[in-house]
């Protein structure tokens, strides 16, 4: 194993080519042990489907941090409380 055994990345998903990429950077990330939560931007969902994203972190899409079912958990504060590591793929300027 890497560096990455046992460690969390909360990855950031938003709306552009790079969200493309962001699927192999979760099998990457996976690979070397990392856990991954994803968040997808609206955006996001229109260049990659939130099910490909699941599927390859194992863990739950966030794409709506005051989701009503959600909300008696008080996710995005709880996402903000986890300790890990933030990533977030965008487009880079031309």
């Amino acid at each position: 194993m890497s560096g990455l055994s046992g460690k969390r990345v909360l990855l950031i998903i938003g709306g552009g080519i790079a969200a493309y990429k962001s699927l192999d950077l979760i099998r990457r990330l996976r690979e070397r042990g990392a856990a991954v939560t994803p968040v997808m931007t609206a955006s996001a969902a229109e260049f990659v489907t939130p099910l490909a994203v699941g599927a390859l972190s194992a863990a739950k899409v966030f794409s709506d941090l005051f989701d009503r079912e959600d909300e008696h958990d008080v996710g995005h504060i709880r996402l903000a409380r986890m300790p890990m590591r933030s990533l977030s793929r965008r487009p880079r300027p031309i």
